[in-house]
């Protein structure tokens, strides 16, 4: 397809079976391997690894020196922090050969990663949750849920803006933002994991 409407910095290396959106710019070092499928809009920045059959949607913003590697999906609107690391598999070995099994990773519209997390494959990312900086993601993150720590445990809920909602909102199972007004559906895992932290607990 015709690049005409996309940017690739002179020293990016980007496959030529890789399909790139319009309004996409890839960053200085990057890398976008075979078969890969980025969307519209997206920012690709210095030194992010793609790999091949990587599949990222439209709008999404994947800082510096991330690695995407091969079994990994990600969403319309994701962000993506600095040096985030997605793994794909499991029980790796450098000579594993035939047993090497893909576990693939799905982050999920709207979805942000802070800066140096580690999530681990096999995972789901839900709809606008929001992982600390600094985390290991080992599990499936309900949507509207910030989640931090090693492992990354849930802490709040969280708008679809991003900004942190009431607990007693939370409580009820529509947390009304306070910053934007959006009147968001908490999953009752989050509300759990809310009323355990107000009681004095945290799940281990």
């Amino acid at each position: 397809m015709s690049r005409s409407e996309v940017h690739i910095e002179e020293s990016a290396v980007v496959s030529d079976k890789a399909e790139i959106g319009e309004g996409t710019r890839i960053w200085h070092f990057a890398q976008v391997r075979e078969n890969a499928l980025i969307g519209r809009n997206c920012n690709i920045g210095k030194g992010v690894y793609i790999d091949f059959d990587v599949r990222i949607g439209n709008n999404v913003k994947i800082q510096n020196l991330v690695s995407v590697y091969h079994g990994v999906v990600i969403e319309d609107y994701v962000f993506v922090g600095p040096h985030v690391v997605f793994t794909n598999d499991m029980y790796p070995r450098a000579f594993s050969g035939d047993s090497w099994k893909v576990y693939p990773t799905v982050v999920e519209k709207g979805a942000s990663i802070g800066a140096n997390s580690t999530i681990i494959c096999g995972n789901t990312i839900g709809e606008y949750a929001m992982v600390g900086a600094g985390s290991v993601v080992t599990e499936d993150v309900p949507p509207y849920a910030l989640v931090a720590g090693s492992p990354a445990r849930i802490i709040h809920a969280v708008c679809r803006c991003g900004q942190p909602l009431d607990d007693s909102d939370v409580m009820e199972g529509k947390g009304v933002c306070g910053v934007c007004g959006h009147e968001n559906e908490i999953p009752e895992e989050v509300r759990d994991a809310v009323r355990l932290r107000l009681n004095g607990g945290m799940r281990r």
